[in-house]
């Protein structure tokens, strides 16, 4: 009886050594996927205040995205995800900069039809969000976004014309 009860003991610690040695990419996988999660709840923020028509919003919003973009860790990271990410990084940096620093809704409609192509490509290879992602289009620029809804709220147009466009895919 004594010998069960340590043999149970010892198989019980060695379980727990043993998850407690893979929760650290249990940690890993929700921090990554936290980060990515963050900044597409960053880029819709972007879309949302221009499809408000609001400049200093999108500045704003295209600035915190920025950071996000720099906070996040490749090296803890897949590898896979480190490859498409870092593929990435630098055009995602680049457009949401752009949007951050100009006060001007058209030059920023334009910088954001680059963001949602990259953001778009990394969506496709990284799985940013358990919800499903809508790829949105508007016929009348010939440029696509995403949103967390199907709902058409178009950015490139705003207020001028809110409901301009359709759904072309939904990533899930």
């Amino acid at each position: 009886m004594k010998t069960l009860v340590l043999s149970v003991l010892f198989v019980c610690s060695i379980s727990i050594g043993i998850f407690a040695g893979n929760s650290s990419y249990i940690k890993e996988d929700t921090a990554s996927q936290s980060s990515f999660e963050q900044l597409l709840s960053l880029y819709y923020n972007i879309k949302n205040a221009l499809v408000n028509s609001d400049a200093a919003s999108a500045a704003s919003k295209a600035g915190e995205f920025v950071n996000a973009v720099k906070k996040i860790d490749s090296e803890k990271l897949s590898e896979s995800e480190q490859k498409d990410f870092t593929s990435l990084r630098d055009k995602l940096t680049a457009d949401a900069k752009s949007i951050s620093q100009s006060k001007d809704l058209a030059k920023q409609r334009i910088y954001f039809a680059s963001l949602s192509d990259n953001i778009y490509s990394l969506a496709k290879e990284i799985k940013l969000s358990a919800q499903p992602i809508y790829r949105d289009y508007c016929p009348m620029k010939k440029k696509y976004w995403l949103s967390s809804e199907s709902a058409i709220k178009n950015p490139y147009f705003g207020k001028a014309m809110p409901t301009c466009g359709e759904v072309k895919e939904t990533l899930k």
